[in-house]
């Protein structure tokens, strides 16, 4: 139930942020705590997504997801999918940095060069992702929610991904 209440507290937040007038909202997972969980990063695009949309909200503002989960090309895909405008994968690039610090990568590659060819491969990994569904712009493809669910309740699919088609029932929100 905390997950769920917490779900509620983010989107009830956002709403009021964009009727205070923020034009972006951040949802990070930076300033987690013993007594402060993460909500994973695509339930939490999701639900605000939908919460906003719910309340004719959604155009007033964007989304940027600040998170250390995604790392691979379809969680990306994934969560501009649902409705993220904009990611900062921090884990991803201190990886990165850590590793070309203990000599994995060449010594002249600058941080601004790690990051660069990252975010190069991770838009070519999606541009990819996109063309195998027949989308040719990025802006069809965010929010378009193309995909099928397998393993999520249908509370889950409800709250977070609405209008997901999911044929394979499994986790709940108590198990999540």
């Amino acid at each position: 139930s905390s997950l769920k209440q917490a779900l509620d507290n983010l989107v009830t937040a956002a709403e009021q942020a964009v009727l205070d007038g923020a034009n972006l909202l951040i949802l990070s997972d930076r300033e987690i705590s013993p007594t402060r969980a993460a909500i994973p990063s695509l339930l939490a695009v999701g639900a605000v997504h939908h919460g906003l949309l719910a309340k004719g909200l959604r155009s007033e503002t964007g989304l940027i997801v600040e998170s250390g989960e995604p790392r691979e090309v379809m969680h990306f895909a994934l969560l501009v999918g649902y409705g993220a405008d904009a990611i900062n994968p921090y884990t991803a690039f201190e990886a990165l940095w850590q590793a070309q610090r203990d000599g994995l990568l060449p010594a002249d590659y600058s941080d601004e060069k790690i990051v660069h060819a990252y975010q190069k491969a991770v838009a070519k990994g999606m541009l990819k992702v996109m063309a195998k569904m027949g989308i040719s712009t990025l802006a069809s493809y965010k929010g378009a929610q193309i995909f099928e669910a397998l393993g999520l309740q249908d509370e889950v699919i409800e709250r977070c991904f609405s209008g997901t088609n999911s044929r394979i029932q499994g986790c709940s929100f108590d198990i999540l």
